[in-house]
């Protein structure tokens, strides 16, 4: 296979340009490498077309080593003919090249394969011929056995599949509801409450909402299908040289058809949407995560200012540290503004005393609970010098505590004083701050 020319092709590059980059990547070097240092080489691609074709590159690959592993196993079975010899050669994706293989795939134990072991496949040829006739004498025990047949091999017929595919992606509707066995009044259900009966075309269905009903499914609270609402057997069927004549040989296969699509076809090529869906959710979901967390880490940063941090809380107090304008720890103490009036009295107090003796020109608040009562006490109090008062931000700050970092740089100051310190910085230099945290606990 030329990797270079498919790639190329698929990416709208120069095939030259291509070459170079995947001979580049087969000697080890990075993209970062490669984007930087061998611009005269790749024809200045940048790092997001050096890692297309990175990525490109291992699915041809791994399509390759498919193909080879697909085509060993049907030789081995004496199965291999030119035609489907030449239908894996050309399959460009790793879907065509399984429906081809699924005919000839080792299976498990199933209705059909009970039915070829118990004799019935000469029956079912006869059925697909249209060469049964109702009075050949077949009891409807023997007439079951042959549709499982053919059913099964409606099921791993690539066209069909195929087919259902093409239907699935003109008319696939996303659905949830009440899983079985969960009651209205489950307080399971009230975070899921909006999709208990949702239905929409999966087209229109945003990323966020597809992920929470996913979510929902996961919980045991919702059940989710990925499907046409109604499809008739004349969309998909096959021919495949079926004639039949008779109606009862009509009718047989018209119930084959139907479990064939109700029992197999359906939920595999659910499962298919399914995964097809959720992984373009999450790619979303990353993206907007990435944006986010993008914004948060280069907002504008407050700048060197002597600032105050608190962490606010009812019934433990607020946290109250003083950081220079190198975001050192100064000094830090409790008040419990929010336990009587004359302790909110006193807090103000204590506050108006640092801000003075610390030189404060800012103050950081957590945002968290608490946070906007505390914002409250803070505009009570009068200043002598022009302060700033800012809602920061705490996701995380908990995380941020209790981490080796934390630890290494404040080893004689328990959590709720580290978290503090990290509030304060935040508003400070978000960047520098921010780094400290896994993305996961930030809360974009």
């Amino acid at each position: 296979m030329n990797y270079a020319l498919i790639i190329s092709k698929r990416l709208e590059l120069n095939v030259r340009q291509v070459e170079k980059t995947i001979e580049l990547l087969e000697s080890g070097a990075t993209v970062p490498f490669i984007a930087r240092y061998r611009k005269e080489a790749t024809g200045s691609l940048n790092e997001v077309q050096i890692a297309a074709i990175r990525d490109l590159l291992l699915k041809l690959k791994e399509l390759d080593k498919r193909r080879e592993a697909i085509v060993q196993s049907i030789e081995e079975q004496g199965k291999m003919t030119d035609e489907l010899r030449q239908k894996l050669e050309a399959a460009d994706n790793m879907t065509d090249l399984e429906d081809l293989y699924l005919p000839f795939r080792p299976k498990r134990r199933t209705r059909a394969t009970v039915a070829i072991e118990k004799g019935y496949e000469p029956l079912a040829d006869r059925i697909m011929r249209g060469q049964w006739r109702a009075e050949d004498g077949e009891s409807g025990e023997d007439l079951q056995y042959a549709r499982d047949i053919i059913a099964e091999r409606l099921s791993e017929n690539a066209t069909v599949r195929n087919r259902v595919r093409n239907i699935f992606k003109r008319r696939a509707v996303l659905s949830s509801g009440l899983a079985r066995g969960v009651k209205e009044d489950d307080e399971r259900v009230a975070k899921f409450e909006s999709w208990t009966e949702w239905k929409e075309p999966i087209g229109r269905a945003p990323s966020h909402r597809i992920l929470a009903l996913f979510r929902g499914e996961e919980a045991g609270v919702l059940k989710v299908h990925v499907r046409p609402e109604k499809v008739e057997s004349g969309e998909w069927r096959a021919e495949s040289g079926e004639r039949r004549v008779d109606p009862a040989c009509r009718e047989q296969m018209d119930l084959a058809a139907e479990d064939a699509y109700k029992r197999l076809i359906e939920p595999s090529i659910e499962t298919e949407f399914r995964n097809q869906l959720k992984e373009k959710a999450d790619k979303e979901a990353i993206r907007v995560f990435a944006e986010n967390l993008r914004q948060l880490l280069l907002s504008a940063p407050m700048g060197q200012k002597r600032t105050m941090a608190i962490d606010p809380g009812f019934r433990t107090g607020c946290k109250v540290v003083c950081l220079d304008a190198q975001g050192q720890l100064l000094h830090n103490e409790t008040i419990y503004p929010f336990t009587s009036v004359r302790e909110e009295r006193a807090a103000v107090a204590k506050l108006e005393a640092l801000a003075e003796a610390f030189h404060i020109e800012a103050i950081a608040i957590g945002n968290g609970t608490a946070g906007r009562e505390t914002e409250e006490v803070v505009q009570k109090c009068r200043f002598k010098n022009k302060v700033v008062a800012v809602s920061v931000s705490e996701a995380g700050a908990s995380v941020y505590s209790a981490s080796d970092v934390a630890r290494r740089e404040f080893p004689d100051y328990d959590i709720t004083v580290r978290g503090a310190v990290s509030i304060g910085r935040r508003l400070m230099d978000p960047l520098s701050e921010l780094v400290k945290i896994d993305p996961k606990s930030i809360g974009v």
